[in-house]
């Protein structure tokens, strides 16, 4: 059962149970009717007090999953109560920073259930503190903790299922990106999140920034006109790709610690390999999303946001084929948006892995095209800066209309003690936009354009690429 709470859910039952758990904190033999006791008194100075903060488990503890664990840690508002993994404990994880590149870790459950307990322990004036629980299974560990919320970072073809089982039981979710694996689940996701009314957000943490603001004002403001085409430019990935085009041939035998049934989750049934496991599963079309779904949601965010896009009417897809069950690496997907509230009709295009974008007009001479650039009738932005620089100098920073973030990990924990929606949530931002990459992997497999009716969510032009919007799980695991 949580721990440490009380704040308002959105359900008559989950507030019922709320109240209960109150009343036993502030005492068993209190009758029907209680006093709050205020925070000062039961939390000090500074502090939230232990009845007030929300409880939270985070599920899929890797590289990401430590990153979220540690920058939530740092909150006051949150208790984290529970951790979750497959894995028990094992090495080769990704660095807690990125910027590090390459270096490995040592990741899973029990790793991070020692660094919850530690944490609060240092907390503590005296003794020490085992108060967080570790579990294998999500759905163990939903039976067993009621907790207010939830983070989600296990590998993409997870997502959707473990954050769909959160979101029936009426807990706020934070989840990696993209929020699933097909464009069926993003869209179920986002239809629960809708009628439970729960507090979500995606894992995409640039549309905080002060930069993604900058772009979004630029364009309110004019400085480069109607924009008809942006243009997106990515190199190589800092891993390197599977050394197979289809399964390695080996079959190891599974690391100690790990379940192999449970990692696979709702995907086929296919033997153990390091291949996989634990960081290079974003590459296999069983398990991954390709570099589109791995970082789409992260540079489309802004360019959504400003442009006020919704359902493209059609995409195409080239690439280079690795195989059979690896994503290509090197491809260029073209999106058409038609107009809306006001804006032009709007070409988007990705340009990866050795696809280059075209050189905007006015960029000077040795400059490199970098991030995404938005060319409009008046002028041309890359990144969130105009084009040629001396523009930029000359026009400074445009009006300051747009509210800034409080950060992406306090915007979601806002969210869930009741204030408003954050940047990234599922409703009103990231389910649509995590269905857009998905269809670029959906054109390059089709080799040739699509038609999208968005709102029915179907292909008109292609029947059978319509299978590839979802597919089957494996027996025993459901949405």
């Amino acid at each position: 059962m949580g721990r440490f709470k009380n704040q308002k859910r959105h359900t008559h039952t989950s507030n019922l149970r709320r109240f209960s758990r109150r009343k036993f904190l502030v005492g068993m033999g209190a009758a029907a009717t209680f006093t709050i006791v205020p925070r000062h008194v039961l939390g000090g100075k500074g502090n939230v007090a232990a009845s007030e903060k929300t409880t939270l488990a985070c599920i899929g503890m890797g590289g990401q999953g430590h990153i979220d664990l540690f920058n939530l840690l740092k909150y006051d508002e949150m208790q984290v109560v529970a951790v979750c993994d497959v894995h028990r404990e094992g090495s080769g994880y990704i660095s807690w920073d990125w910027m590090k590149g390459k270096e490995q870790r040592v990741g899973g459950r029990e790793p991070a259930r020692h660094k919850v307990n530690e944490h609060y322990a240092a907390r503590k004036k005296t003794g020490g503190y085992r108060g967080c629980k570790a579990y294998a299974d999500y759905r163990e560990l939903f039976e067993r903790e009621d907790v207010d919320a939830v983070v989600v970072a296990t590998p993409d073809h997870s997502h959707a299922s473990i954050t769909m089982a959160a979101i029936k039981r009426g807990k706020h979710v934070y989840c990696e990106k993209p929020l699933s694996y097909s464009v069926y689940e993003a869209r179920q996701v986002t239809e629960a999140a809708r009628k439970t009314k729960v507090a979500t957000q995606l894992g995409n943490q640039g549309q905080a920034s002060e930069e993604a603001r900058l772009v979004q004002e630029f364009i309110l403001d004019g400085a480069i006109g109607p924009v008809h085409e942006v243009h997106v430019g990515l190199g190589k990935r800092f891993w390197d790709p599977p050394m197979w085009g289809s399964r390695p041939p080996e079959t190891p035998p599974v690391p100690d610690g790990l379940d192999w049934n449970l990692w696979l989750g709702p995907a086929p049934v296919r033997p153990y390999h390091p291949a996989y496991h634990p960081w290079r599963w974003r590459d296999w079309r069983d398990f991954g999303t390709s570099s589109l779904g791995d970082l789409g949601c992260h540079v489309l965010s802004t360019v959504f946001k400003a442009l006020k896009l919704t359902y493209p009417i059609s995409v195409e897809g080239e690439c280079i084929e690795l195989g059979p069950e690896i994503y290509p690496r090197t491809y260029r997907v073209r999106y058409e948006f038609p107009a809306r509230e006001g804006m032009p009709p709007v070409s988007l295009t990705w340009h990866d892995g050795g696809y280059d974008p075209p050189r905007p007009k006015n960029l000077e001479p040795g400059r490199a095209v970098s991030g995404v650039v938005y060319i409009g009738e008046q002028g041309t932005l890359m990144g969130h800066r105009l084009v040629p620089e001396s523009r930029m100098q000359s026009y400074g920073r445009p009006p300051k209309v747009l509210p800034r973030s409080p950060g992406q990990y306090k915007e979601w924990i806002d969210a869930c003690r009741g204030g408003v929606p954050a940047g990234s949530d599922f409703v009103r931002h990231s389910g649509l936009l995590t269905e857009i990459p998905l269809l670029g992997n959906i054109a390059m497999r089709a080799g040739k354009k699509l038609y999208w009716d968005g709102p029915n969510m179907k292909i008109t032009n292609d029947e059978a690429a319509n299978q590839h919007l979802h597919r089957e799980y494996r027996e025993g695991w459901t949405l």
